[in-house]
């Protein structure tokens, strides 16, 4: 059996770097000429200045959250589509509502690959029980599985005796949906006195894959491996039988950034995963996704060469009130760059005799009091929020991606 879904993910870490770069500015270009909103969004960027790493750290970021208002003022996608809705393949609207195209060609998401490391191979019949309904991950799943030669029951959610049913006649050897779905069928399955022999394989995504479940399901027999994607961006991180970490996919360029900002933090440290793809048809460029995650050092004992990262971590979005006003990530930095002193910073909020409270912890080798008097009016100016500044030495703030800490209980 072939090891490997193709001889991308075995090359020269160097060899795919120096191709994703040289990729760049035929992507950045592409999304500048052929997409309205990335016209405007990239600007007098000239696209084939951008090369490198450094040179992609200067561009805007988009983000999944401003979709919704960019969608409204220019309908369906924004302006950030190459061609028109009419020549789509599908069309579909996710939760926020955000509307997502999928174009013409085979496996335009991507998720073959993830499939395949998870053990799909031609001639499995997959229980598909992503949504087929408005959202794209029903169709991702199963244009991936026909992209290796597998044939597809298209379950969708809900309904857990019919998937049981299906499974036990179609003989389906693969389950593709979240894993807490495949652990109701099979418990379901087992309540019923229906065994399910044939079931060997699962690929989940859309929750969490915790460590009781997976073995759990383990212990039935089936191989239960996690990939992690969007509506917008298809697959980004899949993982193998080595279970360490997710190896990136090979058709996007992924950065972590600091929340808030467009600054990338070094390999290890917790920030935004950020994604560029190389899709001719929604050519995204800096596409924050809103989720945490960390650059894994090495490369995973299966052989495959990309890098790693660590999962879902959490989200970016750290936005709270303080006293009735909103406080976003991007306002913190804004605060950190007008004081070339402080090298990171983290406001907590917390909440004292019923009231809110703040503190604004930032690391700085000088700690006399005209400098935090000079933070706390930045702060004041930038939040119209009062915060207590604390000044720290170096390494005193956790490098796990958190920008605003809300310590406060709801319960």
């Amino acid at each position: 059996m072939t090891e490997y879904y193709d001889e991308l993910e075995i090359r020269d870490p160097g060899a795919r770097e120096a191709a994703l770069m040289a990729a760049l500015p035929d992507a950045v270009a592409n999304a500048k000429t052929n997409a309205p909103g990335f016209t405007k969004i990239l600007g007098d960027i000239t696209p084939g200045e951008i090369t490198t790493r450094e040179a992609l750290a200067r561009l805007p970021v988009t983000r999944k959250s401003d979709l919704i208002e960019m969608q409204a003022a220019q309908p369906p996608f924004g302006g950030l589509t190459t061609i028109p809705a009419g020549e789509m393949a599908r069309l579909y609207v996710s939760p926020g509502p955000i509307a997502d195209p999928e174009g013409r060609g085979a496996d335009w998401w991507r998720f073959a690959r993830a499939l395949f490391a998870a053990g799909f191979r031609k001639g499995d019949i997959v229980q598909n029980c992503f949504s087929y309904h408005f959202t794209p991950a029903g169709a991702m799943f199963e244009s991936a599985a026909h992209a290796l030669g597998c044939a597809v029951c298209a379950g969708g959610v809900g309904q857990t005796e019919m998937q049981i049913q299906a499974i036990a006649h179609f003989g389906a050897s693969g389950y593709a949906g979240t894993p807490d779905f495949l652990k109701i069928i099979l418990d379901k399955a087992r309540e019923m006195g229906t065994p399910l022999p044939t079931l060997k394989r699962a690929l989940v995504s859309g929750g969490a894959l915790l460590p009781p479940l997976r073995k759990e399901v383990r212990d039935q027999g089936i191989n239960v491996l996690q990939c992690y994607g969007s509506a917008d961006l298809g697959l980004i991180a899949y993982e193998s039988d080595a279970m360490e970490g997710m190896i990136l996919d090979e058709g996007i360029i992924v950065e972590i950034l600091r929340p808030g900002t467009g600054d990338p933090v070094p390999d290890g440290e917790v920030g935004e995963v950020v994604v560029t793809t190389l899709n001719r048809d929604y050519p995204l460029i800096r596409f924050a996704t809103g989720d945490l995650s960390a650059i894994m050092a090495g490369v995973s004992p299966c052989g495959r060469t990309a890098p790693r990262i660590k999962g879902w971590m959490g989200r970016a979005d750290q936005t709270t009130k303080i006293r009735g006003m909103f406080v976003h990530p991007a306002q913190i930095d804004r605060v950190v760059k007008r004081h070339p002193e402080i090298s990171r910073a983290r406001l907590v909020v917390g909440s004292v005799d019923g009231k809110d409270s703040a503190e604004f912890f930032c690391e700085a080798e000088n700690s006399d009091e005209s400098l935090a008097k000079r933070i706390s009016d930045s702060i004041q100016a930038e939040i119209k929020v009062r915060a207590e500044v604390r000044i720290v030495t170096k390494d005193k703030i956790l490098k796990d991606g958190v920008v605003i800490e809300d310590t406060r209980k709801y319960d």
